[in-house]
């Protein structure tokens, strides 16, 4: 194993991440050789750069661990293993991992449990969890009260959980951006916008603030709401704050406004884009298609989207894919005098659509 260890120091310095496959010979190896937190160690960093464990790392982890009988799994191993289950999404697992365990969490290990319990889909055990941790004698921390929050909302128990909120903002504890988001995300997906942007608003004029991720996740619960003006509202606040909105953030904004179609605030959006050089997603451009298709501004926006096309933010194939499909609809505009089988481009003429088209093909 000293050997595969040196080789994957190696392949990380030369600039090469070790994928999935990688990971699970060396976890599998590593166990073999009766060293797990070497294995757990993997897992960790795997974890760190998004990588997901797949169903043969799985069976890797389960069979290596249920021949674990001589050694003594502790809080460590109990919390890898339940990030390893998280991360799978294979949550029916976990009891048959841990069954047998004679281990006494510590407030980390019962952290995951939390964190367990909401993703599983059973927030009410999160809060039947909690409270148990309590009677035990744990003090709380502020991943404990993220727990106990995202029970609380998914269980639909908003109120209870505006009071646990409100209750950490008197007492100074565990208060951060990743709470604060827990308790607007559980307040927007309730339908209680504007109990979120009163939120959003106190908190972004003092301390703690809200992070990126923070207004990410409210912009997108606003417009699924359909509240457009909050979402640009809201993006508006994260750039006078100071934070840089990211990809995301404005593909999310850019797609609201293409759906609301409103070609103008599509446009200013565009330009923003252009000049903080942010890539426009194919999800984003399919709805802009939708809107020039249906807007009696398209002319505009297409004549905006072909100005745009040379400065990358948009993804050629995609691009070139709208370009065709927009000269073959205004093709059939000239061919057909139907009014039924023609597209409306507003005011301007189908040989305008064409010229433009044209000089970007």
């Amino acid at each position: 194993m000293d050997a595969a260890s040196h080789l994957l120091k190696k392949m990380v310095e030369s600039g090469y991440s070790p994928n999935v496959v990688t990971c699970t010979s060396l976890i599998k190896g590593f166990f073999e050789s009766q060293m797990p937190s070497k294995a757990f160690g993997i897992l960790d960093t795997m974890e760190s750069k998004g990588c997901s464990p797949d169903l043969v790392l799985c069976n890797v982890l389960i069979d290596c661990l249920s021949k674990m009988g001589r050694l003594i799994p502790d809080s460590y191993t109990l919390c890898s293993l339940i990030t390893t289950v998280c991360l799978s999404k294979q949550f029916v697992e976990l009891p048959l991992l841990i069954t047998g365990f004679k281990i006494q969490p510590d407030l980390v290990a019962c952290n995951s449990f939390l964190s367990y319990f909401c993703k599983a889909g059973y927030p009410a055990g999160a809060i039947e969890f909690y409270n148990d941790m309590i009677d035990r004698g744990f003090v709380a921390d502020k991943y404990t009260f993220a727990g106990l929050l995202t029970g609380l909302c998914r269980s639909g128990r908003i109120g209870e959980a505006v009071k646990v909120y409100r209750g950490l903002v008197r007492s100074h504890v565990g208060l951060d951006s990743h709470i604060i988001t827990v308790i607007i995300n559980g307040l927007i997906k309730s339908g209680k916008f504007h109990k979120a942007i009163s939120l959003i608003r106190k908190v972004a004029s003092g301390k703690p603030q809200l992070d990126d991720v923070s207004y990410t996740i409210a912009i997108s619960g606003l417009l699924t709401g359909g509240e457009v003006g909050e979402a640009y509202a809201l993006f508006r606040q994260m750039k006078e704050v100071g934070l840089a909105p990211s990809k995301q953030t404005y593909n999310l904004i850019l797609s609201g406004f293409c759906k609301r179609s409103d070609a103008s605030m599509v446009e200013e959006i565009l330009l923003e884009m252009v000049n903080a050089s942010v890539e426009v997603d194919h999800l984003s451009l399919r709805f802009m298609k939708n809107l020039l298709y249906r807007s009696r501004h398209s002319a505009s926006l297409f004549t905006l989207l072909t100005d745009v096309s040379t400065s990358r933010i948009l993804p050629r194939e995609a691009y070139a894919e709208l370009i065709d499909e927009l000269v073959h609809q205004v093709n059939i505009s000239i061919v057909h005098t139907d009014r039924s089988t023609s597209v409306d481009f507003g005011t301007s003429s189908s040989d305008e659509i064409q010229e433009v088209a044209v000089s970007v093909g």
